[in-house]
């Protein structure tokens, strides 16, 4: 391995169909008030948040509620969660439902307890809570598999009056203290969610993968988890209630982004940037945002880092050059029904100066990229 790096990661998880009977477990260490996100009532037609709020009822918790999360939680709606924490006097935060509640849950739990403007410090600063401030935890019920918010630190908010959507990945402090990860509640999501949240689930291992080192045991690892979302998607996709196939996606969507992969890793996370940029403008599903400029995104990186993108057809696709292992890609993504154009998602040329305006640039692995070069995806991508 090269490189030194700190690994921590204190998300305790329970996997399975029984999975929600360990909440009990659970609320014996946790206070009375809890903030109970979730989204526009998918929870509630399913029955699961009936069981939730029974158990903690039951628990003994004083239940408040935030309804309304949006996929796309924006800064408006980060206000309104913050304003309902700071004055029921929350003692902890639950969220229920997909990762945008979950990132949305750890968004509140940074900046309530913050006195300034979360806000420009913690996003737009890229800054981290003092260490003194008090943190409420957080713990998650998960009904959609893509994002592994449920066991990182990652929180993205959209500014709607501006077009600007905006990740920042906090220190392990706003890891969720627990989640509880059942497959069975991710087969009453949308077929099209599904299949945003697979390739939401690859590229976050394309972004650790292709990042201008070749660490084997990160690789390796990163390699036999896109080989089992390719398996496991491609079931999916031909039975949506193929419980073993919905579990497998679950599972790798947690370990693709739960930090241990990155390790050693620099890592570039620009298909991501452009990514929430389109969807800012369009408000398409953010896993269709990254598929649609994954082609002449990666087939620029591959003029920079030919050797991996090699071992990345061989131990993946099981071919042999670099560009049959993106053509391998592309029939993989046609095979499941991913849009490979941003056209398809509502953009058009017109609209791309101002996708490239909101766009952050960050160090992109085997390239930097300047606002020229992402224009050029982005015409590409049409």
């Amino acid at each position: 391995m090269q490189g030194n790096f700190k690994y921590h990661n204190p998300t305790k998880l329970y996997f399975g169909e029984e999975s929600l009977n360990y909440l009990k477990d659970e609320l014996v260490t946790l206070g009375e008030r809890v903030l109970l996100n979730y989204g526009s009532g998918s929870v509630k037609r399913s029955g699961l948040y009936d069981e939730v709020v029974a158990i903690l009822r039951n628990g003994g918790k004083t239940i408040i509620e935030n309804p309304g999360v949006m996929s796309n939680p924006t800064l408006e709606k980060l206000h309104e969660g913050v304003r309902i924490a700071r004055d029921n006097k929350v003692d902890w935060i639950l969220a229920l439902g997909g990762g945008s509640v979950c990132d949305y849950s750890k968004a509140v739990a940074a900046s309530v307890n913050y006195p300034g403007n979360y806000w420009n410090e913690f996003w737009l600063g890229g800054h981290n809570p003092a260490d003194g401030q008090q943190i409420p935890p957080v713990g998650c019920i998960l009904t959609m598999a893509g994002t592994g918010s449920e066991m990182n630190a990652g929180c993205v908010i959209t500014d709607a009056s501006k077009n600007f959507k905006l990740g920042h990945v906090f220190d392990s402090r706003l890891m969720p203290k627990f989640s509880i990860l059942n497959p069975r509640y991710t087969m009453t999501v949308p077929l099209d969610q599904m299949k945003a949240g697979i390739y939401d689930i690859m590229n976050h291992i394309f972004e650790q993968y292709f990042s201008g080192e070749d660490d084997n045991t990160s690789d390796y690892i990163a390699e036999g988890l896109m080989r089992g979302l390719i398996v496991a998607s491609r079931a999916a996709v031909k039975n949506p209630q193929d419980y073993e196939a919905r579990s497998n996606i679950m599972w790798t969507a947690t370990w693709a982004l739960n930090t241990l992969i990155k390790c050693g890793k620099s890592q570039d996370w620009m298909v991501h940037q452009i990514g929430h940029s389109i969807g800012a403008w369009t408000h398409a599903p953010h896993g269709y945002t990254l598929a649609s400029v994954t082609m002449p995104y990666y087939k620029r990186a591959m003029k920079y880092g030919r050797p991996k993108f090699e071992r990345f057809a061989r131990n993946v696709w099981g071919v042999n050059t670099a560009e049959e292992g993106l053509e391998a890609l592309k029939n993989w993504m046609l095979e499941i029904g991913l849009p490979l154009t941003i056209t398809e998602l509502g953009a058009n040329e017109a609209m791309i100066d101002d996708i490239v305006s909101t766009t952050n640039i960050f160090p992109a692995g085997y390239m930097d990229l300047t606002a020229e070069d992402i224009k050029e995806i982005l015409k590409e991508s049409l």
